[in-house]
């Protein structure tokens, strides 16, 4: 069923098709048109967990001060002016509203129609609200963060039943140096207002606000390796200049290393770091300088690959010499996932297959391998890929074996939610 295009010939219609479909979902019936699989897995997900289509559940507001300290924090805050000029000026013609939240799903920014932004209070989509999909049920903010890509929900797809009168066509924000999701940019407003090509719309400019954080990475970069150039050519030894969140500028006396991972609270002395071991952090203007020891790093003991909750996975790395965590993009933590499955190793062309059902995308799967291996360093051997033998592994999984890797439509992936669901053997 082409649920946008007889909404937009019929809007009563449509919502009473709508809510038909998910009353015998509901309870377990078959309806005579089945929701549309993104909406159907999403409701699957609704109920596995507990959340309550008859009960309009509202997690306690953010307060303004942790709404403003989000806000200078968020990366989002970069990318407003692209997003205001793409949606608002057709959002308030249209009766829509923009919302922008955070990867958290906390609504930090609301703007557009007033008669909707009074309706929308109704219905608690305030600022500081917590949108995520297994508070509030299925709609434009908490699923796209799910399932990383943009999701149109159309009245009673939503699952609460009080958001039927509503339509939110969402779309995620992603950091494009490494794929972690920042935020989700919606566009919502009462079902007759709905428009079959808003999620064209707002993803198209979801990706120019992904675009224009990429210009002010590279240029910030720039900035940095200006600074850098003098300060490393006075050095000897192994040296890198990176900026606050760990990304390389200028790199001298060793190959060239294109991101470190950086703890959270990095302070000027010795500190050990994955990949260079112990290192001499000093402060920069916009970054760090980081000169390596020449001395033995600890021995790393042990790894959590952490895959419980949908759509945050992070690796996490413990041993002698201290611990890091970091947070993975779908892609790295699906090939991180299968080689801890296969302890024994994976080729390329394994890995090909297991991701794309293609053996021949080898240069696909290299490529991201080779980014893996520069945060991860020694941890990970080649030919074939593969963890050190002597590391300890853990892999922790979601409640429900259905939400693994949420995202992924690696086969591999698929084939292994499916076996973990129907109780069989998995993928070789």
């Amino acid at each position: 069923m082409n649920v946008a295009r007889l909404a937009v010939m019929d809007a009563t219609r449509a919502a009473r098709l709508l809510s038909e479909i998910r009353d015998a979902t509901l309870v377990g019936q078959r309806a005579r048109i089945a929701p549309r699989p993104v909406i159907e897995e999403s409701w699957g997900r609704m109920l596995r967990s507990g959340v309550d289509p008859d009960h309009d559940f509202r997690s306690g507001l953010l307060s303004s001060d942790e709404v403003r300290r989000r806000r200078e924090e968020s990366p989002l805050r970069h990318v407003l002016p692209v997003l205001r000029q793409g949606l608002l000026s057709v959002a308030d013609v249209a009766q829509h509203i923009m919302v922008v939240a955070d990867a958290d799903g906390r609504v930090l920014w609301r703007e557009g129609s007033p008669p909707v932004l009074r309706k929308a209070d109704g219905l608690g989509f305030e600022l500081g609200a917590d949108w995520r999909e297994d508070v509030v049920g299925t709609n434009g903010v908490g699923t796209p963060a799910v399932v990383r890509r943009p999701v149109q929900v159309f009245a009673a797809e939503h699952f609460v039943r009080s958001h039927a009168a509503w339509t939110c066509t969402g779309a995620p924000i992603t950091d494009p140096r490494d794929g972690r999701l920042i935020g989700v940019v919606d566009v919502s407003g009462p079902l007759e207002t709905m428009h079959p090509a808003t999620l064209a719309w707002v993803d198209s400019v979801a990706k120019l606000a992904e675009a224009r954080l990429r210009e002010i990475h590279l240029d910030s970069l720039e900035r940095l390796r200006s600074v850098a150039a003098p300060v490393l050519a006075r050095l000897d030894g192994r040296a890198l200049v990176v900026d606050r969140d760990g990304w390389s500028a200028a790199v001298s006396g060793m190959p060239y290393v294109r991101r470190v991972a950086l703890p959270k609270a990095l302070a000027p002395g010795r500190r050990w770091l994955p990949s260079l071991g112990s290192c001499a952090v000093e402060p920069l203007a916009g970054g760090w300088l980081l000169r390596a020891a020449e001395e033995p790093v600890g021995t790393v003991t042990r790894i959590v690959l952490d895959l419980a909750r949908p759509g945050r996975n992070t690796l996490t790395v413990s041993g002698s010499a201290g611990s890091w965590s970091r947070e993975l993009s779908p892609r790295h933590a699906e090939l991180l996932y299968l080689l801890a499955v296969h302890r024994a190793g994976r080729g390329a062309a394994a890995l090909a297959e297991d991701l794309f059902g293609d053996p021949s995308r080898t240069v696909t799967v290299r490529a991201e391998m080779s980014r893996i291996r520069r945060y991860c360093g020694e941890l990970l051997q080649h030919r074939p890929y593969r963890f050190r033998e002597d590391t300890e592994i853990e892999v922790l999984l979601p409640a429900n074996p259905g939400d693994l890797l949420l995202s992924s439509t690696a086969p591999a992936i698929t084939r292994r939610r499916t076996a973990a669901q129907c109780g069989g053997p998995a993928d070789r």
